[in-house]
């Protein structure tokens, strides 16, 4: 795999603000340029069974920063998002929603009430609970678009204590305003409010719009965390009850999400636009088991077996990936977290090899943010670098060379994306750019699919 230095802007790595870009060319690998756009099933934009929402990235408005600096924004999110989820222990129509890349996380395009007040919110598969902040605020973050006013909804009801979805909660107490909730994360941020239910409407003014009346969710009066100012809320796409794809009985769903340097929005898909043709190529799909963890019910856990660098794989020990007993260990992938962070002594086995293989001399500096930097060569056309293979049971994802080599060349570094955890590792979403991924939770699999994802 190669490296190259140009003088012209290409669509893999933006490393200037000015014009130079650094471009990695995938020989042998899955390439995500040329990737396949045949494997998804057309969307129906009238009809049918799913629908889709826009996403973006949060770092996307208004900031021209380079690939690395995004980069170093999610890393700094990402340590902070690794410490909570640590610490944490079908519908009618068809929709598409737009999700947008955020500071980590990609934002999800929606709106509340009637009538709707559209707003974005933190897309999160490592979560469960979905919420907003609501009037009148005790304490709440700055966010872009106005807090939503329940008062000014007519559809808007509050749960009673003896709904389920109360019952759902971990944390909740019974009032006279109903059910009032406490939901908090593992790195000290909460929201508090009162559980909800209202209509949420899917879709904006250029595609199908699709609302569902009676969806449960917090509306927030206290509100804290550093991670959540870029919405203004969260939806939770885990596992548990008070999830979206839970509340609506989805059986399937999917994300495709553009390289962190795009600006086009990338797709969450449910029902049957998350459906993968099935004349799609073996040679493309990659499928592996969803892992179930009584501990962490919420989270998608897969059965990581083995990285390669190159044509070396690491001599991890088998027990290095694996879900121990008492539930902790083990690999999550997350749409929320920015790098995939693997347990410790793996990545020292990862970080090795890669100095082994890579002909450039490590930087030393920091100046990166990243745990392992090289120096550019002053005067470089190409570079070589390793591919990475991730073994997943039953599915060898081999990476596009962008996916985990980032390149700026007004710093002259080129920096591994993956960094090191203690206890659980997260395949992260920089790792999942351009592949449509896919979540069966019927047939307990997640599948990768190499696609344009600003394409579909």
């Amino acid at each position: 795999m190669r490296v190259w230095l140009c003088s012209f802007g290409y669509l893999i790595l933006l490393v200037s603000v000015l014009i130079t870009t650094l471009f990695i060319n995938a020989s042998g690998s899955s390439s995500s340029s040329s990737a396949s756009r045949r494997g998804l099933q057309k969307p129906n934009k009238l009809g049918g069974n799913g629908f889709r929402v826009k996403l973006k990235h949060v770092d996307h408005d208004g900031k021209n920063l380079t690939r690395l600096e995004r980069l170093r924004r999610g890393v700094v999110r990402g340590k902070s998002r690794l410490q909570r989820l640590n610490a944490n222990g079908a519908v009618g129509e068809q929709v598409k929603a737009p999700v947008v890349a955020g500071n980590g996380e990609f934002l999800m395009k929606l709106a509340i009430g009637t009538p709707p007040r559209s707003l974005w919110a933190i897309m999160d598969t490592g979560s469960d609970l979905i919420w907003t902040q609501c009037k009148p605020c005790e304490q709440c973050f700055d966010q872009a678009t106005p807090i939503f006013d329940p008062t000014q909804s007519s559809s808007f009801s509050k749960i009673s204590c003896s709904h389920p979805l109360c019952g759902a909660l971990p944390t909740s107490t019974c009032s006279t305003h109903g059910c009032e909730y406490l939901y908090t994360y593992g790195d000290s941020s909460s929201t508090q409010g009162v559980l909800a239910l209202d209509t949420f409407t899917f879709g904006d003014s250029t595609q199908h719009q699709v609302s569902i009346s009676g969806l449960g969710f917090g509306c927030g009066d206290n509100n804290e965390g550093d991670g959540f100012s870029q919405g203004a809320g969260l939806v939770g796409l885990g596992r548990g009850p008070l999830s979206l794809v839970s509340q609506l009985k989805e059986q399937k769903f999917a994300y495709c999400l553009t390289a962190i340097d795009e600006s086009k929005p990338s797709s969450l898909l449910l029902g049957s636009l998350a459906n993968i043709n099935p004349k799609t190529s073996k040679d493309e799909l990659r499928t592996t088991p969803l892992i179930r963890n009584p501990s962490q019910p919420s989270f998608y856990y897969l059965s990581l077996q083995g990285i390669s660098v190159g044509d070396t794989q690491l001599s991890i020990p088998k027990s290095t990936f694996e879900l121990h007993n008492d539930g902790s260990g083990g690999v999550i992938i997350d749409s929320g977290t920015t790098i995939t962070y693997i347990e410790n002594t793996a990545f020292t086995l990862l970080k090795n090899e890669f100095i082994a293989q890579m002909s450039l001399p490590v930087d030393d500096s920091g100046t990166g943010g990243l745990d392992l930097c090289f120096n550019l060569p002053a005067e470089a056309t190409q570079v070589e670098v390793p591919k990475l293979t991730f073994h997943f049971k039953g599915a060898d994802l081999e990476l596009p060379g962008e996916n985990y080599m980032i390149g700026d060349l007004r710093a002259g570094l080129i920096c591994l994306a993956i960094g090191s955890s203690r206890g659980m590792s997260i395949f992260g979403n920089l790792q999942q750019q351009n592949f449509m991924v896919v979540h069966d939770l019927q047939e307990e699999t997640l599948s990768f699919l190499p696609t344009q994802c600003d394409s579909i």
